[in-house]
């Protein structure tokens, strides 16, 4: 396993492809599809409440609740698949984490529109660890100053992404839909949330 970094002015953002290994990722993306308890999650766009399009779990310590468009997510208590991955990912990145947003994209008409992870209870140059199973999907990222610097990856499974310095205040992040046929995808998230 091999790290790159996608040389993005403004942010820390690097790629380990094959953080796990085929079988691992297949085996981990059966464990975590069974043990989450998938919800839409409401969201607010444009103004009025709608249905996100993917499924979403919030998962994390005790007072590690999650403000995001507009609601309060309390966790869900760690499934065992997570909390031996979140203990693997801690002791690689050397950081803590304390929680993790688990989304299910369902086909390729589920997506997650452009957004920066930036709440205030993330603090000001949070890490966010990414990784991926099931399908592989289009990653895209572009700079908040413009569209025309933007950059594409795509997320194979058991590829695991790290954004961190000022990632989340430059630029801008989404899994856009697709019309070719795709599988399942699980993406998880992790992060520290700080107390208060």
């Amino acid at each position: 396993m091999e790290w790159v970094d996608l040389g993005l002015p403004d942010a820390s953002v690097r790629l380990a492809r094959g953080w796990l290994a085929a079988g691992d990722a297949a085996t981990l993306m059966q464990a975590v599809r069974r043990q989450v308890p998938w919800e839409v999650h409401r969201i607010r766009l444009f103004g009025r409440e709608v249905d996100s399009p993917r499924l979403s779990c919030w998962i994390g310590d005790a007072g590690t609740a999650y403000r995001y468009s507009g609601k309060v997510f309390e966790p869900h208590p760690w499934p065992p698949a997570l909390a031996d991955l979140r203990q693997r990912i801690q002791d690689d990145l050397a950081r803590p984490f304390n929680s993790v947003l688990a989304n299910l994209y369902r086909s390729g008409t589920d997506a997650m529109g452009w957004h920066s992870d930036n709440e205030p209870e993330l603090g000001p140059e949070p890490v966010i660890a990414s990784l991926s199973l099931g399908a592989s999907r289009r990653f895209v990222l572009r700079h908040r100053t413009g569209a025309t610097l933007k950059v594409s990856v795509d997320l194979e499974p058991g590829s695991l992404l790290v954004m961190a310095g000022r990632t989340q205040e430059r630029w801008k992040h989404a899994l856009p839909r697709t019309a070719r046929p795709v599988g399942e995808r699980i993406n998880l998230t992790f992060r520290y949330i700080f107390p208060g």
